[in-house]
């Protein structure tokens, strides 16, 4: 029986549809190394994500093409794989690049100590976010509104099916589904704030569908993967889907196009204690939801007769920052009105199946 090698190509595959370049951060194996089909081989950063990319083959690295930190276009030739003992076919197998091998990559040191303190290079995702959150700035005249909402009707409800929502679904029941609810539920409503301007605010687009962003904290940084037509689903359904996003950006696989084609985004600042904060519009989008902790006070009302009582209320704070260019404070007010007027009417159990 001959034995023979068999040679394939590691090429940086397709990272998105807007996607032609990445940079290499991380090689995950060194030549020499056993790897095994789709294992991970090696991590990339966009301008978008970072993400591993796999081995396309099983066998062993046998050369290294491009090192870390290497900027590389989509479809390069990066690395080599031989797989000894392969059957021979009649198409000839692909040869190697003809390029020396690489030795595995020694970055240089990624912080210094000073005189004043650690100096450390920004990632490039934080390098990334940084230069959003300025452009967002720099592009749109952006305000923020802010509202209270009483809680206590979804409270009720959350603290009756969260057994067994966590039992049947495997996820744990937040606020967040259902504040997502209501919000999208309002756009419906107020299409302004599903909108989009172009550069010379001559022309206003009112999407169709609301696909919505939900911002999620990972250990490389805020990133927000995108839940599409969610004005169709349930609330049982986004809780599935905002737990999955959530899930792919912190186990770092989701992919540029999962972050991508959003038209609106909620943020959950109060998953951290915050009460409100003034969020900063992810672009070209004209409106993002900041959802505050939600916190038990003591609230004055009135009951049937007129006579005041104090009763204890599950409150929170939405703040919408928004595009002032074509958004005006009433349209803000407007749409959060009707946000926490869905929200204190309640949601039954039903809602939850």
């Amino acid at each position: 029986m001959t034995t023979s090698t068999s040679i394939t190509n590691v090429e940086l595959p397709s990272l998105g549809e807007a996607v032609t370049e990445a940079t290499i951060t991380r090689w995950l194996k060194a030549v020499g190394d056993e790897v095994q089909h789709d294992e991970p081989l090696l991590e990339v950063a966009t301008d978008k994500v970072d993400t591993e990319v796999c081995s396309p083959a099983a066998g062993i690295l046998t050369q290294i093409i491009e090192p870390e930190d290497a900027v590389v276009e989509v479809g390069a030739i990066i690395a080599v794989i031989s797989a000894s003992d392969a059957t021979p076919t009649e198409d000839a197998t692909p040869e190697p690049v003809s390029v020396p091998p690489v030795a595995e990559p020694e970055p240089a040191s990624e912080q210094a100590e000073t005189p004043t303190g650690r100096v450390e290079k920004l990632p490039r995702i934080r390098r990334t976010i940084a230069q959003r959150m300025m452009a967002s700035l720099q592009t749109s005249a952006q305000l923020t509104t802010v509202v209270e909402v009483d809680l206590t009707n979804v409270a009720l409800v959350r603290s009756r099916n969260k057994a067994e929502f966590e039992a049947r679904t495997g996820q744990k029941l937040s606020y967040l589904p259902f504040v997502v609810g209501a919000a999208v539920e309002g756009l419906a409503s107020h299409p302004i704030i599903n909108s989009s301007v172009n550069a010379d605010c001559t022309e206003v687009t009112y999407h169709n569908a609301v696909h919505l962003g939900v911002a999620v904290d990972s250990e490389k940084g805020l990133m927000v993967p995108v839940i599409r037509n969610a004005e169709s689903m349930t609330l049982a359904g986004l809780a599935e889907a905002i737990a999955a996003s959530a899930l792919a950006v912190r186990s770092g696989t989701a992919r540029p196009d999962d972050l991508s084609g959003g038209t609106f985004t909620i943020t959950n600042t109060g998953s951290r204690g915050a009460l409100f904060d003034t969020p900063i519009i992810n672009q070209p989008q004209s409106a993002i939801l900041g959802v505050g902790t939600v916190v038990e006070r003591l609230v004055p009302g009135r009951d049937e007769l007129g006579n005041l009582v104090v009763k204890t209320s599950s409150m929170a704070y939405l703040s919408l920052s928004y595009d002032h260019r074509i958004i005006d404070g009433a349209d803000a007010a407007r749409y959060l009105g009707t946000v926490r007027h869905r929200l204190e009417r309640g949601f039954d159990d039903a809602d939850l199946r």
